[in-house]
């Protein structure tokens, strides 16, 4: 996959680029007020696998929270900011690793100015924000509403009111909840500048609605090569949100280090349990970390050939399973081993 060229921009120990893998980010949903609870969360999503986490910073109390987060999870921190050019500055000298906010949502040129400075100063990239109901007056009534175009216009045009200061260490995201006008817009920036794009569809919905529809979003623009980060937004746990995000990336084989499992949809030659037997696989290869394909197919005539190209895998029989790789078969085992066989093979490999 040839991915758009990018500049490079580092949050914490994470590149974000062209050159850089596309990380995994998720956002805190408990009160920045609660501290214990933030933080166990912030480890809950660090240890599924998140690379970046976003907390809100509403208000100075909320400041409180970074130096917390800071001491307790390896992953950057963000700090979400709205209107308040000040909390930016006090997050930034908390340390935050990033921050997202909209410069021309903070005021007069002087309080960018000093966004951009204190942010320069300590390296601390800055990510803009825009979304569809977050466009100004003036390029709403240019486009009679928040269109692609009015949304990437937007975007651009808080770009340049950081880069008026000599600012470029940004990263640009352009949401909408509308999955069609969120491609377009992310392309249409694309096509406008070389800075690093946060993926995701905003609002997305609940778990499995919100997943079809950042997948489609998400992976449409990662297979046109546009993306550099990406966020899937649950009304839900954000720990799925991390799951979800990576088995996005799974299913376009950009995840490192990660096996990606392909099944049958079972037909009236299945003589296995097969639904059951990939629940398992896939169950089992949750805690695998190598770059293979394991299939699992229902029929043992057809399954060795079909899923050749698996590095692993089990075809169903009449009450036994057989074991094959790259479509040879290896060994016949009973239904009931088919699994634990399965693994013991995977160890090897």
């Amino acid at each position: 996959m040839n991915r758009r060229k990018t500049r490079t921009v580092t949050v914490g120990d994470v590149k974000i680029g062209s050159g850089s893998h596309v990380s995994v980010q998720s956002m805190l949903n408990k009160p920045a007020s609660d501290i214990e609870g933030s933080v166990a969360q912030a480890k809950a999503l660090e240890a599924a696998g998140c690379e970046i986490i976003r907390a809100a910073v509403p208000d100075m109390a909320a400041v409180r929270l970074i130096s917390a987060l800071k001491e307790n999870v390896k992953a950057p921190i963000v700090a979400d900011i709205h209107f308040d050019y000040r909390l930016a500055l006090e997050s930034a000298s908390a340390g935050v690793d990033k921050i997202r906010i909209n410069p021309g949502n903070i005021g007069s040129d002087d309080r960018v100015k000093a966004v951009a400075d204190a942010c320069r100063s300590r390296n601390i990239p800055i990510r803009i924000g825009v979304n569809s109901g977050s466009v100004e007056k003036e390029i709403l009534a240019k486009y009679g509403s928040a269109t692609a175009e009015a949304m990437a216009e937007s975007a651009m045009y808080h770009a340049a009111l950081l880069e008026k200061f000599d600012f470029n260490d940004i990263v640009i995201s352009i949401k909408s909840s509308n999955v069609q006008r969120m491609i377009e817009a992310y392309r249409l920036v694309a096509s406008q500048c070389d800075y690093p794009l946060h993926l995701g569809v905003t609002e997305a919905g609940t778990y499995k609605m919100g997943l079809i529809k950042s997948a489609v979003g998400i992976g449409s623009l990662l297979c046109d090569g546009i993306g550099d980060t990406i966020r899937v937004s649950l009304t839900d746990d954000p720990v799925k949100e991390v799951y979800a995000a990576r088995d996005i990336l799974r299913a376009l084989d950009m995840l490192e280090n990660s096996p990606q499992l392909v099944s049958c949809p079972t037909c009236g030659r299945t003589k296995i349990d097969l639904i059951s037997l990939a629940n398992e696989v896939e169950k089992r290869l949750a805690d695998c970390h190598k770059a293979i394909k394991v299939a699992v197919m229902g029929c043992a005539v057809n399954g060795p050939g079909e899923a050749k190209e698996a590095d692993i895998g089990i075809a169903g029989g009449d009450g036994c399973a057989l074991i094959f790789r790259k479509g040879e078969i290896i060994k016949k085992v009973d239904e009931a081993a088919a699994v634990d066989t399965l693994m013991a093979e995977i160890d090897k490999l």
